[in-house]
């Protein structure tokens, strides 16, 4: 029987099977969660409080039609989606920008400026939370989608980083060709660099994208209107309310409906994603 090859490394049938065999039990053991969300949205509401639990039970596919029509669902996602196209093009826009200026353009304290920037990663978002809600407050943006969208269009340091290691790798032959062309920065940096950055795009798109699309914390303080709720927001409505009550069923099948987009997302950029992070980590 041929034997297999991992980096130079001649594997026997039987090692090949052992670690087959690991990762399988990893993979379930990871999987299991997802499994018992599954099963237990397609049970009755009498079979989710059964113990031990039902294995075996006729799929209640109506769970899913059912959420739908115990609450808005369609405006909460409609909420979310503009939240979150919101931020992702802020993010996208703000972060390349300014990554493009630590990377290719010199100017006095730059190297000590990125230093600061990527100092405040180190600081918890909690500690901001007080002052930046007295601000929304006072300047009458409460129970309005601004406070969620507006702050993206100022950057984020982790995501900076990850545009600034990747502009760094581009040769800048491509740069000052285009700069004897009479091409401004703002031409470049539009025109050249954003092009090539599909990879970075994707990574950065897929973090925030699942960042915000699951965020409850931010749309919780900010937004005190049922009408605009986010979809993290409702689906604290099925896990007891006076309207619906706790219905385990109900909070599962919501669930895996709020999930889909998530993973239709990351599967979609995938390929670039994995690409864009190790990228993004190989230059200096």
């Amino acid at each position: 029987m041929a034997k297999v090859h991992e980096g130079g490394v001649r594997l026997r049938p039987a090692e090949v099977a052992i670690r087959v065999f690991v990762l399988s039990l990893g993979a379930i053991f990871v999987l299991m969660p997802v499994f018992w969300t599954i099963l237990t949205s397609l049970k009755t509401g009498q079979q989710t409080l059964e113990i031990p639990p039902v294995w075996f039970f006729v799929p209640q596919w109506g769970n899913y039609a059912e959420v739908l029509r115990l609450v808005p669902f369609q405006n909460y996602a409609l909420n979310t989606a503009v939240i979150v196209t919101g931020v992702v093009v802020g993010t996208l826009l703000s972060c390349s920008f300014s990554a493009y200026g630590f990377a290719r353009l010199r100017a006095p304290g730059r190297n000590v400026i990125f230093g600061v920037l990527m100092a405040t990663m180190m600081l918890p978002s909690t500690v901001t939370l007080v002052p930046t809600y007295i601000v929304f407050n006072k300047i009458g943006w409460l129970n309005t989608f601004l406070p969620l969208i507006v702050p993206a269009f100022f950057g984020s340091a982790f995501f900076i980083f990850m545009f600034r290691q990747f502009y760094l790798s581009l040769p800048r032959e491509l740069e000052e060709a285009a700069r004897i062309d009479g091409a401004s920065y703002f031409r470049i940096w539009w025109s050249i660099f954003l092009p090539l950055s599909l990879p970075v795009i994707a990574t950065v798109t897929v973090f925030t994208f699942v960042g915000t699309y699951n965020d409850f914390f931010g749309p919780l303080i900010y937004l005190t209107d049922e009408s605009k709720w986010t979809i993290s927001v409702a689906l604290s409505t099925f896990g007891g309310s006076p309207r619906i009550g706790p219905q385990l069923h109900m909070l599962t099948a919501a669930t895996m409906i709020a999930a889909a987009p998530s993973i239709i997302v990351f599967l979609l950029a995938q390929r670039y994603y994995v690409n864009g992070i190790s990228v993004a980590g190989i230059n200096k």
